[in-house]
């Protein structure tokens, strides 16, 4: 049996959330393997939309195992509320179970309260953060002082490491940001209480995903955000604080990259952008317009507008290259309708006149590339009812292939409406 790997090729919000729901269909465990709840996937099933910041997208399922790995940073509070949300609409499955890695790293409100003073202070600067406690939470992780949620679990060492990390956070905050101060006993006991509201979800979840791996169970890796948002290989410093890469799927999951068998990314039919940062094929006009109002383009977890434009295949190129992706899934492509024309970035021009098939690492010579563009036909037909490729517009068709040809993978679906079955399933990425 295959495994899956689920990425986006782009800056997020690509539809990640629908193709996991669509994939758990076929799957028997869903892990989640980083970013935290600054993610934001949207699900419409049966003309009713969930939007999921933590909890893996397959949890609408019955009979599976979903998971929150290692790679994630967990905020407890925002688990327990989406858990509410989920049991009050009737929609987490009796027969299907839900675990937290003991080795996730815990945000805390410390983390939210810098990375809200870090961002206020950053006047003309800003990153772009959610505002979360993201950054933060990574950051002690890397430092070695952050909370685990096994530690949740010893009230001795959480008050300690609580205090440690407060002696110097409210410092800053008091002496630096101008902000309260906060109590380490009354974090230490805020948390505790959380403790035993998700004792019965933690566990070892890498030993789970090995035992079900040896059963020749179907696993799907769901990542978040997106390959250009990722800290290493992403548009940095407009970047999310965890690795996207289908790579960190091993790591964030804790299970060998041999298991993973196949990787899907997920590529919008445009490319939109969240918060700051270079985007060369933007559009400020009637055509960007047309792609926010259409797309409903706002941020799932902010609701941020998206700055929308043409799709820019050096992104998805690049996502193919470094993620190993081996076919994509087509979203929104029913969004492109009644364009009567369509473009597709093909390639940079620098402002020296440098031709570039790649997205540079410098940020100034990126935020000076202007766009290569292949113009198409566009269609007028209502797609969103169409079960087969052949039933697409020529032009839809003709835009696809293009897509294909371009970014060197094939295509294992193309969606045509938010709804679950509006989609058109070309391969199964389970079948070997």
């Amino acid at each position: 049996m295959a495994n899956v790997a689920v990425v986006g090729t782009q800056w997020g919000d690509e539809g990640k959330g629908k193709i996991v729901d669509l994939y758990t269909l076929e799957a028997d465990v869903v892990a989640r393997f980083q970013g935290g709840n600054n993610a934001g996937h949207t699900l419409v099933v049966k003309g009713r939309t969930t939007i999921l910041h933590l909890i893996p997208s397959g949890i609408l399922h019955d009979h599976k195992i979903c998971i929150i790995g290692n790679g994630v940073v967990f905020d407890p509070k925002v688990f327990l509320q989406e858990l509410k949300e989920l049991n009050e609409g009737g929609l987490f499955p009796s027969s299907t179970r839900l675990y937290v890695s003991e080795k996730t790293h815990v945000i805390m409100p410390y983390h939210r309260s810098l990375d809200q003073a870090r961002e206020a202070r950053n006047t003309g600067k800003k990153i772009g953060t959610t505002g979360r406690g993201i950054g933060p939470a990574y950051e002690d992780k890397v430092a070695r002082t952050g909370i685990r949620v096994g530690d949740l679990y010893e009230p001795g060492l959480l008050l300690e490491k609580v205090r440690h990390s407060l002696e110097e956070k409210n410092y800053l905050f008091e002496n630096f940001f101008g902000v309260e101060p906060l109590d380490p006993q009354a974090v230490a006991d805020e948390y505790l209480e959380y403790a035993e509201k998700i004792r019965p979800y933690v566990a070892d979840t890498s030993l789970i995903l090995a035992e079900e791996i040896q059963k020749g169970k179907k696993i799907l890796f769901e990542g978040a955000q997106g390959c250009h948002l990722d800290i290493d290989h992403g548009t940095y410093p407009y970047v999310t604080s965890s690795n996207t890469v289908s790579g960190n799927a091993a790591c964030g999951s804790g299970i060998g990259p041999g298991a993973i068998s196949r990787v899907v990314g997920i590529c919008k039919a445009y490319t939109t952008r969240v918060g700051e940062g270079p985007f060369p094929t933007e559009l400020k006009d009637a055509v960007g317009d047309h792609l926010q109002k259409v797309g409903q383009e706002f941020g799932a977890t902010t609701g941020r507008k998206r700055r929308c434009g043409w799709l820019d295949m050096v992104l998805v190129r690049q996502a193919v290259r470094v993620s190993g992706i081996s076919t994509l899934a087509i979203t929104k492509l029913d969004v492109l309708t009644g364009l009567p024309k369509i473009k597709i970035c093909v390639g940079y021009k620098t402002a020296g006149g440098e031709c570039r098939e790649a997205v540079p690492a410098s940020l100034k010579m990126f935020a000076t590339c202007e766009p290569v563009y292949e113009e198409f036909d566009g269609w007028t037909e209502n797609i969103a009812s169409a079960q087969n490729i052949s039933e697409l517009p020529v032009n839809a068709r003709k835009y696809i292939q293009r897509l294909k040809e371009l970014s060197g993978a094939g295509i294992a679906l193309v969606s045509v409406g938010a709804g679950r079955d509006e989609t058109i399933q070309l391969e199964n990425p389970f079948e070997n």
